[in-house]
């Protein structure tokens, strides 16, 4: 597997990097571990978890995707050839939503705990908070940036002009700043109103920033949980826009002519955008971790590229 090293920063990470959502909850102990073991045996090094995984599911309260990668990376004795990525932001039972110094500093000590480890690699603002000043925020993931509990920062579910503008309270006050936006992103795109609250996507004016910047954009739901490829699944009734059946009509041109799925031309798709994208793909059986693998060896055409990118304009 491809890497390349993301935005400002040293980190190298694996061109797919593994959601790791329900590791540990709906994805059983087992089922976890082997999933983790094919993903590192296959090149990747970059896992994606959060702090309030996977407290929507029943029996769970928050923590578990955390504490079943340490478990995981304590017993494969690997966790220096991995990029750890976690969050907070976002409520779970006991803890507020918000990114208040106090909950930034108290929840990255329960992260580390859960994880078994000493340092986060990326600490993500899982949502935007309005009711507690940038300044507030920054300064907070500066004492952990600081004291090594930390490495890099990045944003999620911000909107371009909030990201922007934390870059450049970052640059003023002399901050770590966010090397990277993690919004939800498809080959489909949204209808123009439509919303995804709490989460957001990514609009046209974030994605022509990253562009713009050369900024690093790391999609989450990129296959819309398998809508794309299965019959039992459907789209969301926010991607019911006027050049979506034009979009589907030509990703599934181009999958019949190479070959392959749906779903891998979508990840080949994100990752021949001519700036950093690092599609966040999840799977909860083999059979879709090794679809994700193959389409991360995919390349399209030029030809392809612009057909995609073209389809309803």
């Amino acid at each position: 597997m491809q890497h390349i090293t993301l935005g400002q920063s040293d980190l190298s990470v694996s061109r797919l990097c593994l959601g790791t959502m329900f590791f540990g909850s709906k994805d059983d102990e087992e089922t976890s571990r082997t999933l983790l073991d094919r993903y590192v045996e296959a090149g990747g090094n970059f896992l994606d978890t959060a702090n309030i995984y996977a407290r929507w599911v029943d029996g769970c309260s928050g923590g578990e995707s955390e504490e079943l990668l340490g478990r995981w990376m304590r017993d494969r004795g690997n966790r220096d050839d991995l990029v750890v990525a976690t969050k907070v932001g976002f409520e779970y039972p006991g803890v507020e939503r918000g990114l208040t110094a106090e909950q930034i500093v108290e929840e990255c000590d329960k992260s580390l705990k859960r994880l078994g480890i000493d340092r986060i690699d990326l600490y993500y603002a899982h949502k935007d908070d309005r009711n507690t000043p940038i300044e507030e925020t920054l300064e907070a993931f500066g004492r952990l940036v600081d004291a090594g509990k930390v490495r890099y920062i990045a944003a999620s579910n911000f909107t371009a002009w909030r990201l922007q503008k934390s870059l450049a309270v970052s640059e003023r006050d002399r901050r770590p700043s966010y090397i990277g936006i993690q919004q939800r992103y498809s080959y489909l795109r949204p209808r123009v109103g439509t919303t995804f609250e709490p989460q957001l996507a990514a609009s046209e004016e974030l994605i022509d920033f990253c562009r713009t910047e050369n900024y690093p954009l790391l999609p989450y739901s990129p296959l819309l949980g398998g809508a794309y490829a299965r019959e039992d699944k459907t789209f969301s009734p926010q991607y019911n826009g006027p050049d979506s059946e034009a979009r589907l009509r030509v990703l599934r041109e181009v999958a019949d002519e190479l070959g392959v799925t749906a779903n891998q031309v979508v990840i080949a798709w994100m990752l021949g955008h001519d700036f950093p994208v690092v599609p966040l793909a999840a799977a909860s059986s083999m059979k879709q971790l090794e679809e994700n693998l193959a389409a991360e060896a995919l390349t399209l055409s030029e030809e392809q590229m612009k057909r995609l990118n073209e389809a309803g304009v």
